[in-house]
């Protein structure tokens, strides 16, 4: 089984250029109404729908409401891509920082309001 998380936005330019300029994803497929980006990794993949397109089924038109929903991002360095991202002006919603259960991480909001948790994972100090 292989997961594809799909947004139904009208945001899709705005959503290629953030994931492509600040995250590295690169676009797997793309049309006027439809948008498949992957991580740069290659393992993971996120895709974009234009909302009420004629050439979906109802099920899929009601857009994306911008609230309750974050991904997670796991990072080799989350330190120097906190440290790039706020240097490109990307706001930061939450600083980094070290969590009890071992985590360091940072989150930021995407154009349709998602949060976004950039994370390295690690186990917890004694």
């Amino acid at each position: 089984m292989k997961l594809n998380a799909g947004i139904l936005t009208e945001k899709i330019a705005e959503s290629k250029a953030f994931y492509t300029e600040n995250l590295g994803f690169g676009v797997t497929f793309e049309n006027e109404f439809y948008l498949l980006m992957h991580t740069p990794n290659r393992q993971a993949e996120l895709s974009f729908l234009l909302p009420y397109h004629p050439t979906q089924q109802p099920f899929f038109h009601k857009p994306f409401g911008g609230q309750g929903l974050y991904l997670t991002l796991e990072v080799d360095d989350v330190d120097a891509m906190y440290d790039e991202l706020k240097n490109k002006g990307v706001p930061i919603k939450v600083d980094v920082r070290d969590e009890p259960w071992g985590d360091r991480h940072f989150a930021i909001e995407d154009p349709n309001g998602i949060g976004i948790d950039l994370v390295k994972f690690s186990p917890p100090q004694e």
